[in-house]
C-alpha cells in the first residue's frame, strides 16, 4: 500500500541505507536518500517530504547539527525527524531531543519498531496540518462579514490605516467609496427582514464582482454600509467606478418570494490628493471625507455619487 508521506533517509553507509531504503520501500513509502546533512537540506528545499530519519555521525553536517538546521528554516509544513544513533547514553538521548528530534531510535534498528514510530509521525503530521487549517478558517472567520461574505470592520480596522501609510508614504493615490443602500430600512419594514438580508446579499455579490481583482478590496462597514478600497486611483477614477457601481445597482430588479424589490445606492467617494504634505492625515480622515460626501449624496436625492480630494 502506498504511503502518503515521503521519507528522507540520511545515511552516509551506503549499505545501511540500503537496507533501510528497501524495508521502508516495501512498507510503501517513497524513500529519497542522502548521504549527509548539508545534501539533505539541499533536497529538504526542493521537495515536500515530511519525515527525516537521519544518522547522528556522519560527514559534513551530523544529525544533530540537521535537526538545528531544519528547526531554523519554516518549510511550510512541519518535518517530522528521527534520530537514529548508537549512542544511548540519557545525556546523548537529551542532546538529540534538544537539537531538535521528535524521536530517536538506537542502532541496531528494529524493523517494527521504526514501523511503529513511522506511524507515530504520520498521525502527528496529520494532526499538525489539520490544526493548521483549522486555524486558517479561524483566522479566515474572524475578518470576513457572516451574511454577506466579504471583509468585515475589524479588516477595514487592520488593513485601510496599513493602506493609508503605504500611500503617504510612497506619494501614491488610493480612494475609498463608502455606499449606502437607499430607503433600506423600508425594504426591511415593507418585506421583512429575511428580504433585507438578500438585497444585502445581491448588493456585495454585485459591486465585489465588479472590482479589480487581488487589487480593490469591498468591506462591510455597518448595516446597509459599506467600503470600497481603491488603492492606485485617484478622485477622477473613482468617481467614475463609484458611477459604474450606481448604474450595476440601479437596473437589476431583485426577485423575493412573489415580490419585486428594485434598489438605488448613494456613494461617498474620497481621495488622497498627491499634491502637499499627507502626513498629518490618517485613514480616519479619509472615511470622515468619504462619509461627507455619502451624507451630501443622500441629502441631494439619494442615487448620486459624490466625492472629494483631502
Amino acid at each position: 500500500m502506498k504511503k502518503d508521506f515521503e521519507v528522507m533517509l540520511v545515511e552516509d553507509s551506503r549499505t545501511q541505507a540500503l537496507k533501510l531504503q528497501l524495508m521502508l520501500a516495501s512498507q510503501g513509502y517513497h524513500v529519497a536518500v542522502a548521504q549527509n546533512g548539508l545534501e539533505a537540506m539541499n533536497m529538504l528545499l526542493n521537495s515536500h517530504i515530511s519525515i527525516v530519519i537521519t544518522d547522528w555521525i556522519m560527514p559534513e553536517m551530523d544529525g544533530s547539527e540537521l535537526c538545528r538546521a531544519i528547526r531554523k528554516h519554516d518549510f511550510g509544513n512541519y518535518v517530522y525527524i528521527i534520530l537514529l544513533t548508537a549512542k544511548d547514553s540519557k545525556h546523548d538521548i537529551i542532546e538529540g531531543l534538544e537539537a531538535g528530534a521528535d524521536d530517536y531510535l538506537t542502532k541496531p534498528v528494529d524493523d517494527a519498531e521504526l514501523i511503529a514510530r513511522l506511524t507515530t509521525a504520520e498521525r502527528v503530521i496529520r494532526l499538525e496540518s489539520s490544526l493548521k487549517q483549522r486555524n486558517k478558517e479561524i483566522a479566515l472567520l474572524s475578518i470576513t462579514d457572516p451574511l454577506t461574505r466579504i471583509f468585515n470592520r475589524g479588516y477595514i480596522n487592520d488593513n485601510l490605516p496599513k493602506a493609508f501609510k503605504q500611500a503617504v508614504r510612497y506619494v501614491l493615490n488610493l480612494s475609498i467609496i463608502i455606499c449606502d443602500i437607499d430607503h433600506f430600512k423600508s425594504v426591511n419594514d415593507h418585506y421583512g427582514h429575511q428580504a433585507g438580508d438578500e438585497v444585502l446579499k445581491f448588493f456585495v455579490k454585485e459591486l465585489n464582482g465588479a472590482l479589480r481583482k487581488d487589487l480593490d478590496w469591498m468591506a462591510r462597514y455597518g448595516g446597509e454600509e459599506f467600503i470600497i478600497v481603491l488603492p492606485e486611483t485617484d478622485l477622477t477614477g473613482a468617481t467614475a467606478a463609484a458611477e459604474r457601481f450606481r448604474s450595476i445597482i440601479a437596473r437589476p430588479v431583485i426577485r423575493f418570494e412573489d415580490h419585486d424589490i428594485q434598489i438605488t445606492a448613494s456613494f461617498g467617494i474620497a481621495s488622497i490628493g498627491l499634491e502637499g504634505d499627507k502626513s498629518h492625515l490618517t485613514a480616519e480622515d479619509l472615511i470622515k471625507a468619504a462619509d461627507r460626501c455619502l451624507y451630501q449624496a443622500k441629502e441631494g436625492g439619494r442615487n448620486k455619487c459624490i466625492g472629494m480630494s483631502i
